[in-house]
């Protein structure tokens, strides 16, 4: 690399919520990175803990907002100073060359504006070890999406859409794609995703508040969305890679886990249609009845 002096600066995005358990773990491992030149900004939804006195000691820029992540992400995105951008979550814990490897590849090519960092699950059970068994089937596919982007692009197309949840972190890829741009470039370094010990119910959970803005990500990213969103084609990744009947028990786990999820979302789905029809019938019956009140006014005063 060339000296620190010259060395473009890169902003590292962390949304947070009570993170005081798995954000050391983070701000450490972004401060043992090979490249130096980072600022660190940390996005709190209002901790209760001990989040935010840990972000001042790692010298963390710390901005309080209220809302979902890709709000956070947002603020963050207007507030950085860095020429290129790293969106990362509190349980994420960075290899010692990520930013390095990331920068490296972004000045080499001008069209690159995105890239990929592939990344590892752990955690303490079987749940978090089949998840980082699912996820060597997903290397180079649709269902990656990437983290570290050019700042000015990602303002240029307005960051993150902030009424979607559903594989909100795609969102701005999308975007930038539109406008002729590589956001699909990925680099050898990877990120640990500290899951701890996964809950089963909670991951259902959290599938089901995902689904709830499935629909709208699928009406605005069309064939991508889709590709993202069908069961099909990640049944024909698994299908259509010999390694994944190596470890039967394994596979057949997580085909399981995958229809579970697929449950959830879809119930989440469903039920936001039902709220919204709802809501619309509700405003026209209740426009119909102002209406109506209205025009019984006028003809009691006639």
């Amino acid at each position: 690399m060339k000296e620190q002096k010259e060395q473009p600066l890169v902003s590292i995005i962390i949304p947070t919520y009570n993170s005081e358990k798995t954000l050391p773990l983070c701000l450490k491992s972004i401060k043992n990175q090979t490249y130096k030149n980072i600022e660190i900004i940390i996005v709190d939804n209002y901790s209760k803990d001990k989040t935010i006195e840990i972000a001042k000691k790692y010298n963390a820029k710390v901005i309080l907002v209220k809302g979902e992540r890709t709000k956070a992400k947002n603020i963050g995105l207007h507030r950085a100073l860095g020429k290129y951008v790293l969106f990362i979550d509190s349980d994420m814990i960075l290899t010692s060359k990520v930013i390095e490897e990331c920068v490296k590849t972004v000045i080499t090519n001008t069209e690159i504006a995105g890239i990929i960092i592939p990344e590892r699950t752990i955690g303490n059970n079987y749940l978090a070890r089949l998840r980082d068994f699912e996820r060597n089937f997903y290397i180079n596919t649709q269902i990656e999406s990437p983290r570290f982007f050019n700042k000015e692009l990602a303002l240029k197309v307005g960051g993150f859409d902030e009424d979607i949840v559903f594989y909100e972190e795609a969102t701005l890829a999308h975007k930038i794609e539109k406008l002729g741009y590589i956001t699909r470039a990925r680099i050898n370094a990877y990120i640990l995703h500290y899951e701890g010990y996964l809950s089963l119910t909670k991951l259902l959970m959290k599938k089901y508040h995902y689904g709830k803005t499935m629909g709208i990500y699928l009406a605005k990213y069309g064939n991508k969305a889709k590709c993202q969103v069908s069961p099909l084609y990640r049944l024909w990744l698994f299908m259509s890679d010999r390694n994944f009947w190596k470890k039967p028990h394994m596979a057949l786990s997580v085909i399981l886990l995958k229809i579970l999820e697929y449950i959830a979302t879809m119930v989440g789905a469903t039920m936001e249609v039902i709220r919204t029809h709802y809501s619309r019938f509700h405003q026209i019956n209740n426009s119909a009845k102002y209406e109506h009140t209205i025009s019984f006014n006028r003809h009691f005063e006639e």
